[in-house]
């Protein structure tokens, strides 16, 4: 499989991302629960780029920016575990330069900016698709500028545990009892003791038809699918899995289960494996700060050239979702 598209394909795909700052807004949304859910909308922005502070990072963006243009394109962003809706930041504003309206979610009780008192429990398996139709709810039913959206234009990202998200939202149908997989490590997480217990989530998994196509990267729990839970899913799907995840000790990642997972769809996946990529390289290039807190996450193996790969990989992404959801350059 390639790496990358050529560099000419690439710089023409970004060439159309120039026009328009990301506008960039924080909002809490209602949920059933007692704590909002945090998101983050990126837009389509005419004003020079400014800086948007979010804790310590410092994104480019401009706050509260009229919304650009009609009947524009809705992207939804699930993040991995413990991460938070700036993890792909990038990707958000690639396609929000492109025209697209994104939404990148918290999800509440498995992220790192705030709450993870779920995270490794069997619910936020559930959950987390009923975060994404709660963040499309809130885009379609009563975020302000609703009026410029295309409600028959929605995609989804998603990395890592987002993966597993997208899956479901797509039409998947997870065996959660299989995810005794995952408890052969000395580290038992509640989920394992939950499993032993037979105490399964009795609500269904939450689907949402009207995403009409998906990328994900790294997607986890593939030993909880298999070609029947996959019956379902009908959607364009674009998936990248890295090459060295395997090497990482991520009990819920490697190379094998994204294998499996694009062999058992139904649909005919544009499958690509990013050679010398580790599973973190799928996030954005970190600060030189962010790189000193957390190298774990911001370390690439020797001749990996993050920012490089990422300005090639969000041209692709933008690529997908343009041919995809019918969507022409501004």
């Amino acid at each position: 499989m390639r790496l990358f598209k050529s560099v000419m394909v690439a710089a023409l795909c970004l060439s159309a991302t120039t026009a328009h700052a990301a506008g960039l807004r924080l909002i809490k949304v209602p949920t059933d629960g007692a704590t909002p859910m945090q998101i983050a909308v990126w837009s389509p922005c005419a004003a020079p780029a400014g800086e948007v502070k979010v804790r310590t990072l410092t994104l480019p963006g401009t706050t509260d920016c009229p919304v650009v243009g009609d009947r524009l394109p809705l992207i939804a962003v699930s993040h991995g575990y413990g991460g938070s809706f700036t993890g792909h930041h990038d990707t958000a504003e690639t396609l929000a330069d492109a025209g697209f309206v994104v939404v990148a979610v918290n999800h509440p009780a498995d992220t790192g900016a705030g709450d993870m008192t779920r995270a490794d429990t069997l619910a936020v398996l559930i959950e987390r698709s009923a975060d994404i139709k709660r963040a499309i709810d809130y885009m379609l039913d009563a975020w302000p500028d609703r009026s410029k959206l295309d409600p028959g234009k929605i995609g989804f990202f998603g990395f890592s545990r987002g993966g597993y998200t997208g899956l479901v939202v797509a039409g998947a149908n997870p065996d959660i009892r299989k995810a005794t997989a995952f408890c052969t490590g000395l580290y038992r997480k509640p989920s394992c003791e939950e499993l032993q217990r037979n105490e399964i989530p009795a609500q269904p998994a939450v689907h949402d038809p009207r995403v009409k196509a998906m990328v994900v990267a790294d997607p986890a729990f593939g030993p909880m699918f298999d070609r029947d839970a996959f019956k379902d899913i009908k959607i364009p799907v674009q998936i990248w899995a890295s090459e060295l995840s395997g090497e990482q000790g991520i009990s819920e990642v490697n190379p094998d289960y994204v294998a499996t997972i694009n062999s058992e769809l139904p649909v005919r996946a544009d499958y690509h494996v990013v050679r010398n990529a580790g599973h973190f390289a799928f996030l954005a290039p970190c600060s030189a700060g962010m790189a000193s807190a957390l190298p774990k996450l911001c370390t690439d193996k020797p001749g990996f050239d993050r920012v490089a790969f990422h300005r090639e990989w969000n041209a692709d992404i933008l690529a997908f979702f343009r041919k995809q959801l019918d969507v022409h350059q501004p």
